[in-house]
């Protein structure tokens, strides 16, 4: 309780006593009393009236967290599954050391042309400046 002890409490309640005077300390407990009561109940209607403005703000939030943990909590397939149905084991595909490139150039996806038809003369030359600064 707010870091106060026995011995401290016993001091502060004997001041009070010596202070106010035995006839007037039961009143002031039951007002001290009173006001945290109210100082609790303040304090809570603040914090329903905070939860409730912020109910709209909150709510994509939580949906987003409870999608997430439900993505997590899926059972995630096996690694021996998840690339092969196959029971029976394949070699793997290797390219020949000796082998030479193709003669033949590539053709471009979209027109059929081969790719070697580029022509480096046929580039747009940047525009020369009219004042011959260039």
């Amino acid at each position: 309780m707010f870091g106060i002890g026995m011995p401290e409490l016993i001091v502060i309640l004997a001041v009070a006593l010596i202070v106010f005077g035995p006839k007037k300390l039961p009143d002031l407990a039951r007002s001290l009393g009173k006001a945290i009561n109210e100082f609790k109940n303040a304090t809570q209607d603040l914090k329903d009236s905070v939860d409730s403005e912020f109910k709209d703000v909150k709510k994509p939030f939580e949906d987003a967290t409870k999608d997430v943990s439900q993505i997590e909590n899926r059972p995630r397939p096996s690694a021996n599954n998840s690339f092969s149905h196959d029971s029976e084991k394949k070699e793997p595909v290797t390219a020949d050391p000796n082998s030479k490139p193709s003669d033949r150039a590539p053709q471009d996806a979209d027109t059929g042309a081969s790719s070697s038809s580029f022509d480096p003369d046929a580039q747009t030359q940047s525009p020369k400046n009219e004042h011959g600064h260039g």
